[in-house]
């Protein structure tokens, strides 16, 4: 009997470990990236435009927003989100959707990470956009193609 457990529990483990990537896919990993700078309001500070249409719509390219530095593992996908206005300065609304897309890290005490994905949206906006976010690694922060950086008030 103890050995059908044991054979049932190798079987789980190995179901389990499978579905997670042993090669890390994600292109934009930045250790070097500089440490974002915090608005009055709370929200990061970015003012540079990434060019690639993969930036985040795109779960090998994700933001890469490091949270290790918080006391939340969802304070920093807000405070990038209140960065950001849609494309002609519409204030932006956002709901996060689901985990997804696991990948190995020496940055998660299991060894393995998820993607935050998030679907945003603006009045206007009759398709919401879909980003993904990396709270495991860092990168350099970018305001993703077809948004734009939200004026300050």
């Amino acid at each position: 009997m103890k050995c059908n457990q044991i054979f049932i529990l190798l079987m789980g483990l190995g179901l389990f470990t499978s579905c997670i990537s042993t090669k890390n896919s994600i292109k934009n990993i930045d250790d070097n990236a500089p440490i974002p700078v915090l608005t009055k309001d709370n929200a990061f500070i970015i003012t540079e435009y990434s060019s690639d249409k993969k930036y985040g719509y795109n779960e090998d390219y994700p933001i890469n927003i490091f949270y290790r530095n918080t006391l939340s593992d969802t304070l920093n996908q807000g405070r990038f989100l209140r960065a950001l206005a849609g494309p002609n300065g519409e204030k932006l609304s956002y709901k996060r959707l689901e985990s997804c897309c696991p990948f190995p890290t020496k940055r998660s005490e299991i060894g393995a990470g998820f993607l935050e994905v998030y679907e945003i949206t603006w009045q206007g906006n009759s398709k919401p956009i879909v980003l993904y976010f990396n709270i495991y690694e860092k990168g350099k922060l970018l305001i993703p193609v077809g948004l734009t950086a939200k004026k300050e008030d």
